[in-house]
């Protein structure tokens, strides 16, 4: 059909347009729209996977049995035991086993040390011979209570918090900072 305009050019009806445009752009934003819907739900749970080990807590260590208070008490020399330490860090559980010497403090209380070296991290042995704890890696040696006696670290063994329940001693092992003169938990 042609129609004459003002001009008196002809033309065809441009009625059936209009409504094609509004159903395409229509179709378009419903697109548009849905995708950015899908993208955002597929997205969720990757961002919960990013940032998760931000969010979440290093649960505590729990505290670990060592042995009856009663075969402690004559102690003479430090007794090594090996705990066992489950730890969750994130979404990853790990079990590890960590030695800790028994041994009494100046006031004759039973005090747990960790066998570990605040200088650089070895692993302190227990001399018999010389009745000192000797670090293999740089010479460090301390007293039979913990506290440094020579060498390069700058403190003493690190003591860990004991408690007692149902008469079996209990420790709860902690990492600390090491080349540091302050005793700081790492954690």
């Amino acid at each position: 059909m042609c129609a004459v305009n003002s001009e008196g050019l002809t033309s065809k009806s441009t009625t059936a347009e209009p409504s094609r445009q509004n159903r395409r752009s229509f179709l378009g934003a419903l697109l548009a729209v849905g995708s950015a819907v899908v993208g955002a739900l597929l997205s969720v749970p990757l961002v919960r996977f990013a940032l998760f080990p931000l969010i979440r807590q290093t649960t505590d260590t729990k505290k670990s049995p060592v042995g009856s208070v009663s075969e402690f008490a004559s102690l003479a020399e430090p007794a090594m035991r090996t705990i066992q330490i489950e730890q969750i860090d994130g979404w990853r559980k790990t079990v590890s086993e960590k030695a800790v010497y028994i041994t009494k403090d100046r006031r004759d209380q039973l005090c747990v040390l960790s066998s570990i070296c605040p200088h650089l991290g070895c692993t302190v042995p227990w001399n018999k011979e010389k009745k000192q704890f000797i670090c293999p890696c740089h010479g460090g040696t301390f007293s039979v209570d913990g506290s440094r006696v020579s060498g390069p670290s700058q403190r003493g063994m690190d003591t860990l918090e004991t408690s007692v329940e149902d008469g079996k001693l209990l420790v709860r092992f902690e990492y600390f900072r090491q080349l540091v003169s302050d005793k700081e938990v790492v954690g």
